[in-house]
């Protein structure tokens, strides 16, 4: 099914490894292979790793545990989870794996949907890690497998997969209630969205709120009250979260020096960076290294 699947070695400031093809004779931008087949085809792929495109796996069967960017998941029966581009996975499975994985590229939906940031609106694609694995609802389940399953027989045209994807997302995220919701108020979803985009462009030279805010034409004050209260941390822990976030992800990567990832992320000097990761992580990031 698949023509070309492999797996190149990133140099310079990209981390680890990324897989560079997710083309079927369908259609450059995407594949769709059942979990038992990929497994098998990737069986030396058990270390850190993470993907250049959009990526999810449903499990019918098996066993075992997954992290993605340091969080621990159990694999069970209908759980599926879903990676952004740059995200750090890890597997370690048990017994017969059963499901489907789908790799596709950013710019699949580039010429059917006029909405550019339609995947960054789904709740499982906003980059928070919480609201990318769940369990898919008994009620929804049939129909899940029905449409991965047609998508999987390889007989249908892009545009079919397009709209099938398309009707499967829309799905999920009806079922699914995030870490933050537009219930109580929509204009307040829309600002914590675009702080997190923004975070995600700029965290690197950006760690002040009251500069986020600035862009945002708000107060710091008003920034702080809205992520507390529909994430329950401090604008600042966000940023800084993401900040640690990158530094663990840099850490698994043997060839980068301490200094080097300090600089990497605009730290002054390897000491601030050192005290800096070790006040969030509880440890210094050699020894974050060392039991990685």
């Amino acid at each position: 099914m698949v023509k070309s699947l492999y797996l190149c070695i990133v140099m310079a400031k990209v981390p680890v490894i990324e897989q560079c093809s997710v083309s079927d004779k369908r259609n450059g931008h995407i594949m769709i292979e059942g979990l038992e087949t990929y497994l098998q085809r990737n069986a030396n792929l058990v270390f850190p790793h993470r993907h250049n495109f959009y990526h999810f796996v449903l499990f019918t069967a098996g066993a075992g545990n997954h992290s993605i960017d340091f969080e621990r998941f159990e694999v069970e029966p209908w759980q599926i989870y879903f990676m952004s581009p740059g995200q750090i996975h890890i597997w370690d499975f048990e017994g017969e794996m059963k499901g489907y994985v789908v790799n596709f590229h950013k710019d699949l939906f580039k010429n059917t949907l006029i909405r550019t940031d339609y995947l960054s609106s789904l709740s499982f694609f906003s980059g928070l890690v919480r609201d990318g694995v769940f369990v898919v609802e008994e009620q929804d389940r049939e129909l899940v497998r029905e449409i991965l399953e047609r998508l999987h027989d390889n007989r249908q045209g892009i545009d079919y997969v397009t709209s099938s994807l398309f009707y499967l997302f829309n799905l999920l995220n009806l079922r699914r209630t995030p870490s933050f919701t537009a219930e109580s108020n929509s204009y307040n979803h829309t600002l914590l969205r675009n702080f997190l985009n923004l975070i995600e462009a700029n965290f690197k030279t950006m760690r002040l709120p009251r500069a986020y805010a600035a862009l945002l034409y708000i107060t710091p004050n008003h920034l702080n009250a809205l992520c507390k209260e529909l994430l329950g941390q401090s604008a600042g822990e966000l940023i800084r979260d993401r900040v640690i976030l990158e530094a663990k992800r840099l850490l698994i990567i043997k060839d980068y020096s301490v200094a080097e990832i300090a600089y990497e992320l605009n730290f002054n000097d390897n000491s601030y960076f050192t005290k800096f990761f070790k006040k969030v992580v509880g440890v210094t990031p050699e020894e974050f290294r060392r039991h990685q």
